[in-house]
Protein backbone atom coordinates (compact mmCIF):
# COMPACT_ATOMS: atom_id res chain seq x y z
CA UNK A 1 0.00 0.00 0.00
CA UNK A 2 1.66 3.45 -1.06
CA UNK A 3 1.18 6.55 1.08
CA UNK A 4 2.31 9.15 -1.36
CA UNK A 5 1.13 12.70 -1.24
CA UNK A 6 1.41 15.88 -3.15
CA UNK A 7 0.64 18.61 -0.82
CA UNK A 8 1.35 22.70 -2.04
CA UNK A 9 1.31 25.15 0.64
CA UNK A 10 2.84 27.91 3.08
CA UNK A 11 5.91 26.99 5.47
CA UNK A 12 4.72 27.89 9.21
CA UNK A 13 7.80 27.85 10.84
CA UNK A 14 11.49 28.15 9.97
CA UNK A 15 12.95 24.74 8.97
CA UNK A 16 14.78 23.08 12.01
CA UNK A 17 17.63 20.89 10.96
CA UNK A 18 18.90 18.65 13.79
CA UNK A 19 21.53 15.82 13.59
CA UNK A 20 21.12 12.78 14.72
CA UNK A 21 23.49 11.02 17.39
CA UNK A 22 24.38 8.55 13.77
CA UNK A 23 25.07 11.19 11.73
CA UNK A 24 22.45 11.70 9.93
CA UNK A 25 20.41 14.94 9.42
CA UNK A 26 16.73 15.88 9.31
CA UNK A 27 14.63 19.16 8.81
CA UNK A 28 11.43 19.59 10.20
CA UNK A 29 8.90 22.76 9.13
CA UNK A 30 5.26 22.96 9.07
CA UNK A 31 3.00 23.59 6.31
CA UNK A 32 -0.54 24.88 6.00
CA UNK A 33 -2.56 23.82 2.49
CA UNK A 34 -5.69 26.32 2.10
CA UNK A 35 -8.75 24.96 0.12
CA UNK A 36 -11.35 27.56 -1.08
CA UNK A 37 -14.33 27.01 -2.35
CA UNK A 38 -17.61 28.88 -2.86
CA UNK A 39 -20.48 27.47 -0.94
CA UNK A 40 -23.55 27.19 -3.71
CA UNK A 41 -26.33 27.73 -1.21
CA UNK A 42 -24.93 31.25 0.15
CA UNK A 43 -22.95 31.76 -2.74
CA UNK A 44 -20.66 33.06 -0.18
CA UNK A 45 -16.20 31.80 -0.37
CA UNK A 46 -15.43 29.54 2.62
CA UNK A 47 -12.16 28.26 3.30
CA UNK A 48 -10.46 25.41 5.23
CA UNK A 49 -6.82 25.29 5.98
CA UNK A 50 -4.73 21.71 6.79
CA UNK A 51 -1.86 22.02 9.29
CA UNK A 52 0.98 19.54 8.45
CA UNK A 53 4.17 18.75 10.11
CA UNK A 54 6.72 17.93 7.34
CA UNK A 55 10.29 16.08 7.95
CA UNK A 56 13.11 16.27 5.21
CA UNK A 57 15.97 13.64 5.33
CA UNK A 58 20.20 13.95 4.99
CA UNK A 59 20.67 16.54 1.92
CA UNK A 60 17.25 17.68 1.35
CA UNK A 61 17.10 18.40 4.52
CA UNK A 62 20.13 20.48 4.69
CA UNK A 63 18.92 22.38 1.83
CA UNK A 64 15.49 22.91 2.98
CA UNK A 65 17.03 24.67 6.33
CA UNK A 66 19.13 27.03 3.70
CA UNK A 67 16.45 27.79 1.59
CA UNK A 68 13.20 27.87 2.43
CA UNK A 69 11.67 29.98 5.41
CA UNK A 70 8.86 30.56 6.98
CA UNK A 71 6.06 32.09 4.60
CA UNK A 72 7.70 30.58 1.62
CA UNK A 73 5.15 29.07 -0.81
CA UNK A 74 6.32 25.13 -1.46
CA UNK A 75 5.70 22.45 -3.22
CA UNK A 76 6.39 19.05 -1.46
CA UNK A 77 5.92 15.14 -2.67
CA UNK A 78 6.44 12.33 0.05
CA UNK A 79 4.90 9.39 1.87
CA UNK A 80 3.00 9.62 5.23
CA UNK A 81 4.13 8.06 8.38
CA UNK A 82 2.14 7.91 11.47
CA UNK A 83 3.92 7.33 14.60
CA UNK A 84 1.93 6.37 18.40
CA UNK A 85 2.94 6.87 21.57
CA UNK A 86 1.07 7.30 24.98
CA UNK A 87 1.48 10.68 27.06
CA UNK A 88 1.98 10.74 30.76
CA UNK A 89 -1.14 10.53 31.64
CA UNK A 90 -1.20 7.12 29.88
CA UNK A 91 -3.58 8.09 27.25
CA UNK A 92 -3.07 7.09 23.48
CA UNK A 93 -1.83 9.31 20.98
CA UNK A 94 -0.73 9.31 17.24
CA UNK A 95 0.10 11.45 14.42
CA UNK A 96 1.07 11.55 10.52
CA UNK A 97 4.06 13.22 9.20
CA UNK A 98 4.93 14.07 5.69
CA UNK A 99 8.53 12.08 5.09
CA UNK A 100 9.46 14.57 1.95
CA UNK A 101 10.80 13.06 -1.13
CA UNK A 102 11.35 16.48 -3.37
CA UNK A 103 10.51 20.42 -1.55
CA UNK A 104 10.35 22.44 -4.26
CA UNK A 105 9.31 26.66 -4.19
CA UNK A 106 6.35 27.39 -5.71
CA UNK A 107 6.55 29.37 -8.49
CA UNK A 108 2.86 30.26 -8.72
CA UNK A 109 3.26 33.59 -7.24
CA UNK A 110 7.28 34.00 -6.72
CA UNK A 111 10.54 33.54 -8.87
CA UNK A 112 13.66 31.61 -7.70
CA UNK A 113 17.20 31.26 -8.48
CA UNK A 114 18.67 27.97 -8.42
CA UNK A 115 22.12 27.22 -7.24
CA UNK A 116 23.56 23.52 -8.50
CA UNK A 117 25.87 22.32 -5.60
CA UNK A 118 28.55 19.61 -7.07
CA UNK A 119 27.73 16.56 -4.63
CA UNK A 120 31.42 15.08 -5.45
CA UNK A 121 33.28 17.85 -3.51
CA UNK A 122 30.87 17.19 -0.55
CA UNK A 123 30.01 20.85 -0.68
CA UNK A 124 26.54 22.40 1.01
CA UNK A 125 24.94 25.57 0.57
CA UNK A 126 26.92 27.51 2.16
CA UNK A 127 29.92 26.38 0.87
CA UNK A 128 28.86 26.43 -2.85
CA UNK A 129 31.98 25.73 -5.23
CA UNK A 130 33.08 28.45 -7.15
CA UNK A 131 31.93 28.16 -11.15
CA UNK A 132 33.80 29.56 -14.09
CA UNK A 133 32.13 31.15 -16.80
CA UNK A 134 30.23 28.26 -18.05
CA UNK A 135 27.04 26.63 -17.36
CA UNK A 136 27.01 23.94 -15.11
CA UNK A 137 23.79 22.29 -16.73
Amino acid sequence: MSSNVTLVGNVTRDPELKYLPSGSSVASFGLAVNRRWRNRSTNEWEEQTSFFDVKAWASLGENVSESIPKGTRVVVTGRLEQSSWENSEGQKRSKVDVVADEVAPSLRWATAQVQKIERDTGASPRQAPQVSGEDPF
